[in-house]
Formats: structure tokens, C-alpha cells, sequence
């Protein structure tokens, strides 16, 4: 492994550790302070279907608001990503509260027996994010993969706290940078 890999690594892992070790309380009050802008941006973009990825390790927790978004106008969908094969993309299951969950193998709950969906809009999550749009993810490349095969192409938007801002992301040749990122300061990158 290249010395550069074993850098990424490290840094991912200190990005995380340093929002699991957030209050909970402050965790939330950011996530609140998010969601304004969330909403603005997904009221213009205007997606039928919105993938969405479950919270994890202290990762901003969209699902009750989602949900709101979901049942507020006719036709939305939610979807969540599943994880078929190791070496493959993702595919995006119907998700809405109730539907059936099993843990995946990260342990990760996922849709069980909901159709495939194509998302116009993609939620993803940010370990570390930089104004150019590249991100952090938990290096697997599986959003990568999964952007590479998707046609047509969602619209990413990224989701995350500040902590999260870098400098530079040091982006890989085979990371595609996200179209919008948003934190509780609103926001971040945009396409215009």
C-alpha cells in the first residue's frame, strides 16, 4: 500500500473519530441546522426518487425529515443503497419507515424485498470534503463505482458537519467530486 493510501486512510479514520466524539446533543443540533438548506436545495432540484444513505457513525441523520419530504408530495420515493457484491456498484432499494431490514455486511440496515430504484438525486455521505467537491467516503469506492455505472447520472449532493472541510482531499484518479455539499453552514459547493 502506497504511502499516500496509508495517509488517506489515516485521515479518514481521524475525520470520523473526531465526529463520533460529538456530543450527541451537538450532533443533532447540527444535523437540525442543515436541513433548511437541505430542503431548499432538494425543493429546486426537485427529485422523484432521492437516494439517501442510513446514518452511520455519527453521520447526520436524515430519515425523519426525509420522511416528511417523502409523504409532502405526490410521487416522491426514498431509496437506500444496497450492497450486492463486493467489487460491484450499489443498487438502491424503496425505503419508507416499516419496510422490512436486515444488516448488511457492515452491519448497515437495508431494504429487504423493495424494488430498484434510480435516484435523481443522491444524499451522500462526507467524512472529509474539500471546495472542489471531492470527498472522503470509507474507502471501499463503492459510490464511486456506483456514480461510474448510474445513467443517467444523479445529482450528488453531499451532506456533512465543518469538521469535515479540508483543504484538499488529495482526490484519487478514479473519485468523481460531488455536485453540491452541504453542512450546517449551508451551502458549500455548487455547480453555479
Amino acid at each position: 500500500m502506497s504511502s499516500a493510501a496509508l495517509d488517506r486512510r489515516a485521515l479518514r479514520e481521524a475525520l470520523i473519530a473526531e465526529r463520533e466524539t460529538q456530543a450527541p446533543m451537538l450532533r443533532l443540533q447540527l444535523t437540525h441546522a442543515l436541513l433548511p438548506p437541505l430542503g431548499d436545495l432538494l425543493d429546486r432540484l426537485e427529485p422523484s426518487v432521492l437516494g439517501f444513505c442510513w446514518p452511520y457513525r455519527g453521520e447526520p441523520d436524515l430519515r425523519e425529515f426525509l420522511s416528511l419530504w417523502r409523504a409532502q408530495g405526490r410521487g416522491r420515493e426514498l431509496a437506500l443503497p444496497v450492497v450486492h457484491e463486493q467489487a460491484a456498484s450499489m443498487a438502491f432499494h424503496a425505503w419508507r419507515p416499516g419496510v422490512p431490514m436486515a444488516p448488511d455486511r457492515f452491519g448497515i440496515p437495508a431494504p429487504q424485498g423493495t424494488a430498484v430504484l434510480h435516484p435523481d438525486v443522491l444524499i451522500v455521505p462526507v467524512n472529509g470534503f474539500d471546495a472542489r467537491g471531492y470527498r472522503i467516503g470509507y474507502g471501499g469506492g463503492f459510490f464511486d463505482r456506483t456514480l461510474a455505472a448510474l445513467q443517467p447520472k444523479p445529482v450528488t449532493v453531499g451532506v456533512g458537519f465543518e469538521i469535515a472541510r479540508l483543504e484538499d482531499v488529495r482526490p484519487e484518479p478514479h473519485d468523481v467530486p460531488l455536485d453540491w455539499i452541504l453542512t450546517e453552514d449551508g451551502v458549500v459547493v455548487s455547480p453555479d
